[in-house]
């Protein structure tokens, strides 16, 4: 990865003032240690005219293998060949954003206290990334830059210049020019938007991230056309992170607006007191609800399927009373947000011989589902087509058939209390089918009558006199007196 800063210089101003503000002296060569390799800093040229700056990234492509997605215990569900053929050493990423952070961290602060004049002012920058990868081509890339001051240059590199019939790339070369931002400003766009452009972070996108892209964002997020894009990109499509961010952004720009400080602004309702209570979220009120189902179930040994970043299997694990605990997902870059989530690297063994976490998909038998005492399927029939329930139907409760069965998904009559939920619309983009309370009722009878289980049905958060609870759970339960009719018409046959 390579990235160049370069300026021009006067008689007042040298241009090499710029090792200066950048903290690194032209006349050495630096090296840097990273995380994922080494940070190379040196200048190509630096006289009083013209000074460039050059930042060489070298990936150690086994580090990021073993640090990056899907390590550890149980883990490295994604154990595909693409770990080790990709672009990450070559192409502008997140990798070369934390790399500029750390190597220019004063800089990027716009500390300078031998030249504090020259870092305050504007400067004449011309910024080039040799391949930059950009999901949304060329035009995106002039979308992100030129409201920032920038003029842009992003020529499309061909897949092949050998074979021009092939189109080009997903990378641009990028050429950014500018007199009007200082140096500060320039690397913070590059530190937000080049993870931005490729749009696919090297590590673990936490809470913490959303205060590092307000602070990199402060004067110039808050009013960018693509600010939506930019946070929800920049935050991994981390919904409860993109909101958060997008809400003080938003009061940010209206202190702004109003030429008030943001505590002026936000200062509606005085803070909360210790004593009094937060409203509990829905997906913990759920959690809680099927652990109560479980324990009544008096379960050991369950499976969670369709475990999704594995918030309830983290729940399962803190209870002792559950011994054999699998996840199961068709996701494969899910399972490795689970095994962070659960830190199954870091895992003690005992801990650790209580979890398992496999990929498999629920619209085909699988043997590895069979003997257990409870199955889990929270919030995941809506997001099948229709025509595929009767496979999952097949899979859980014919082929499985573990003693209890949870099912949770979406009361669609609810809808019409949230506010923000526009009329007509399901709660997740993905969501194929949102039923009403006698729809589910009706699917969940038969399935129960189909293979020889009783059910329950037990409302989730508050139980609205009018429209029910915004989750409906079902709670099956083997009916052994009852031989179900696969069974009896198999015998039959």
């Amino acid at each position: 990865m390579f990235v160049t800063i370069s300026t021009t210089g006067t008689a007042e101003g040298p241009a090499t003032d710029l090792g200066y503000l950048l903290h690194k002296h032209p006349d050495k060569a630096q090296a840097f240690s990273t995380s994922y390799g080494k940070a190379h800093v040196f200048y190509p040229e630096a006289d009083a005219h013209r000074c460039t700056a050059a930042l060489l990234l070298e990936i150690d492509t086994v580090a990021l293998v073993r640090r990056g997605k899907g390590k550890g215990r149980g883990g490295a569900p994604d154990a595909a060949l693409a770990q080790y053929v990709n672009d990450r050493p070559y192409a502008a990423s997140s990798l070369l954003a934390v790399a500029l952070s750390g190597v220019f961290s004063s800089a990027l602060r716009g500390v300078c206290n031998a030249r504090p004049e020259r870092a305050a002012a504007p400067l004449p920058l011309r910024i080039e990334v040799p391949a930059l990868p950009a999901r949304g081509g060329a035009e995106l890339v002039r979308r992100l830059f030129a409201p920032l001051g920038w003029t842009v240059t992003a020529d499309p590199v061909p897949l092949d210049t050998a074979f021009p019939e092939w189109g080009d790339s997903r990378y641009v070369r990028l050429l950014l020019e500018s007199e009007r931002l200082t140096l500060a400003e320039a690397l913070r766009h590059l530190y937000v938007l080049l993870p931005v452009l490729d749009d696919a972070k090297h590590y673990w996108v936490a809470p913490d991230e959303v205060d590092k892209l307000l602070r990199a964002g402060e004067g110039w997020l808050a009013g960018h056309p693509e600010q939506q894009l930019i946070t929800s990109r920049y935050l991994s499509r981390r919904w409860s992170l993109t909101r958060q961010a997008r809400e003080r952004l938003e009061l940010v720009r209206l202190a702004e607006a109003d030429d008030s400080a943001v505590e002026e602004i936000d200062n509606a309702v005085a803070e909360e007191t210790e004593d009094e209570e937060k409203p509990t979220p829905l997906a913990e009120q759920r959690r809680t609800a099927i652990l109560a189902a479980l324990h009544a179930s008096g379960a050991a040994r369950v499976l969670d399927l369709g475990c999704g970043q594995g918030q309830l299997v983290q729940a399962l694990l803190k209870d002792t009373r559950f011994t054999d605990i699998v996840g199961v997902d068709v996701s494969v870059r899910a399972l490795a947000i689970a095994a962070r989530r659960l830190k199954l690297d870091r895992m003690g063994e005992r801990q650790a011989s209580r979890v398992r976490l496999v990929q498999g998909s629920l619209a085909y038998t699988d043997n590895r589902l069979k003997g257990y005492d409870a199955a889990v399927l929270s919030e995941v029939i809506e997001h099948l087509d229709l025509p595929r329930l009767p496979a999952l139907e097949y899979t859980v409760f014919g082929h499985a058939r573990p003693r209890t069965v949870v099912v949770t998904t979406p009361n669609v009559e609810y809808n019409v209390r949230w506010e923000s939920l526009p009329a007509g619309h399901v709660r997740h983009g993905d969501h194929r089918f949102e039923w009403t309370r006698e729809e589910f009722r009706t699917w969940a009878t038969t399935v129960a009558g189909r293979h020889g289980y009783d059910v329950e049905f037990v409302p989730v958060g508050p139980d609205d006199p009018e429209v029910g609870p915004p989750t409906q759970m079902a709670v099956f339960h083997m009916d052994t007196a009852t031989t179900p009719t696969t069974e009896k018409e198999a015998k039959t046959a």
